[in-house]
């Protein structure tokens, strides 16, 4: 049986990346879009010289052949800078050295210093709320009563975080459900695969087929010039049907693991892999909760619920929804009468044990910092659409979504991968006769089924709240890869 100790950390994994990238900038030619940002109701055409002030009008951005309209820059839909197509030039060689990669993680703390702050202080209300015993009373009430039923469990929970990546953009709110969900499946008889397939899995089915998304569709839509709205019926199917694919695959391989716990991949390849989580321990007698603890968990919930509403409806974000959960853990602490030293003690202890995953979404990052600081993020993306120009459109849009699966390896962000390529291979997709519509699918189809893989996204991190290898992932998801790949690519060939 596998040691742990053999598989690589993912800190080490994802600094072995930061130094292939490193070496890249010195082997990939440098060079650069002009790029567009819409600052104070103008716009600035920035170069590798200099900037340009130009009026924010249509007829502006008509003149640099964007096709987004200039409503998504004034209502704040697009708010990175967007390439402008046909402006990219080559720049002098600048290979990162030694101290560029010893900076790339610190770098990329700095970038996401809002995420780290969101599930820092989302540690500290998990351990406050788990030390007033609600949580471990709720979830073994909820044992008892979904005995027999766990599968209904994951069929439910995975399809509302699947949808609720594809209609809000859900990702990174899914770090607090590990928690709550792994003591929970556990207790049911699974492995520790079964919660990360669900959340993380199921927030990342839901980019795969976003059909209202904000960070992806929406801004993808207007960066390549048409409505969000156009192509909806079609996501939507492909959201019934890759999520039917999807459950399908994981509820096999839970009854599998239930009926026979020595199948376990994570059992087989990382060993035996304690929970990182309190062990819930079930008795019958134990299925009646108690008045305070329901008042504490309505607190629990509520604080979700005010998460989500804020960001489908408010227009919230990180800053807003790390706000909700320093709140709900003040309020915890006053209905459980906590001391002011024991909640602040409890409070930091819950933030240390996120440290660990806090740093390699930094690092995720730095990967992303050197690529852009090399200059060579726009040449992947400029060499790769010179290669598909020209070709027959039903291998234009499968070699495109193959390629946007490679570009998923640098840029992990949607929005940022929008703003980068939208405009670029719009044009392309424009002098092909391909619809817009299916441009934006082979964007959500190549970064939904590679970011299930990309170790500069959110897998890393998911994979490191539980204690699961990379490898015991890859073995895990990889058949099911394979199978919504094919079907992205016979949607794309009968939709051109």
């Amino acid at each position: 049986m596998a040691s742990l100790k053999k598989i690589p950390h993912p800190l080490a994994i994802l600094m072995a990346v930061v130094v292939l990238a490193a070496i890249a900038t010195w082997l990939v030619p440098a060079g650069k879009f002009d790029t567009l940002s819409y600052t104070d109701k103008s716009f600035t055409l920035t170069n590798s010289n200099k900037a340009i002030a130009l009026p924010a009008t249509q007829k502006t951005l008509d003149s640099l052949h964007i096709s987004a309209p200039l409503s998504a820059f004034e209502q704040g839909t697009i708010r990175k800078p967007v390439s402008v197509p046909g402006t990219y030039h080559k720049l002098p060689q600048n290979g990162r050295g030694l101290l560029s990669i010893v900076q790339a993680p610190i770098q990329g703390i700095y970038d996401t210093i809002d995420i780290i702050l969101f599930i820092l202080l989302i540690g500290g209300f998990i351990e406050v709320f788990n030390a007033t015993g609600a949580l471990e009373a709720g979830l073994k009430s909820l044992s008892v009563k979904m005995k027999g039923r766990e599968g209904w469990l994951i069929i439910i929970l995975t399809f509302l975080l699947a949808f609720g990546g594809a209609s809000f953009g859900m990702a990174e709110e899914g770090f607090a459900f590990y928690p709550v969900l792994v003591p929970l499946f556990l207790a049911a008889g699974y492995d520790l695969l079964v919660p990360v397939a669900v959340i993380f899995g199921g927030t990342q089915l839901g980019t795969l087929s976003s059909f209202s998304n904000p960070f992806s569709t929406i801004i993808a839509s207007n960066a390549c010039g048409i409505s969000w709205t156009d192509g909806i019926s079609g996501r939507l199917a492909m959201f019934v049907l890759s999520g039917g694919i999807y459950i399908f695959y994981l509820l096999r391989y839970a009854h599998k693991i239930k009926a026979n716990p020595a199948a376990s991949l994570v059992l087989k390849i990382d060993g035996v892999v304690n929970s990182p989580f309190p062990q819930l321990n079930v008795s019958r007698s134990e299925s009646k909760l108690q008045g305070k603890n329901i008042l504490l968990l309505v607190v629990f919930f509520f604080a979700f619920a005010i998460m989500i509403t804020g960001v489908i409806k408010l227009g919230w974000w990180l800053p807003e929804m790390t706000a909700v959960f320093l709140v709900a853990s003040l309020v915890i602490g006053v209905i459980q009468r906590m001391a002011q030293e024991d909640f602040i003690k409890t409070f930091i202890k819950g933030a240390e044990a996120l440290l660990g995953v806090a740093f390699i979404i930094g690092t995720a990052r730095g990967v992303t910092a050197i690529l852009e600081s090399g200059h060579i993020s726009d040449t992947i993306v400029y060499e790769a659409s010179r290669l598909i120009s020209g070709m027959p459109s039903g291998v234009f849009i499968v070699l495109l979504l193959l390629m946007f699966c490679v570009f998923t390896l640098f840029i992990a962000s949607t929005s940022g991968m929008a703003v980068v390529t939208m405009p670029i291979i719009g044009a392309l997709a424009t002098a092909a006769h391909i619809p817009g519509r299916d441009i934006v699918n082979s964007y959500l189809f190549g970064m939904g089924i590679m970011g299930f893989l990309t170790p500069t996204g959110l897998l890393l991190p998911s994979l490191a709240l539980v204690g699961v290898g990379v490898k015991t992932w890859v073995k895990f998801i990889w058949p099911v890869l394979a199978i919504l790949m094919l079907v992205c690519i016979a949607y794309l060939i009968v939709g051109v």
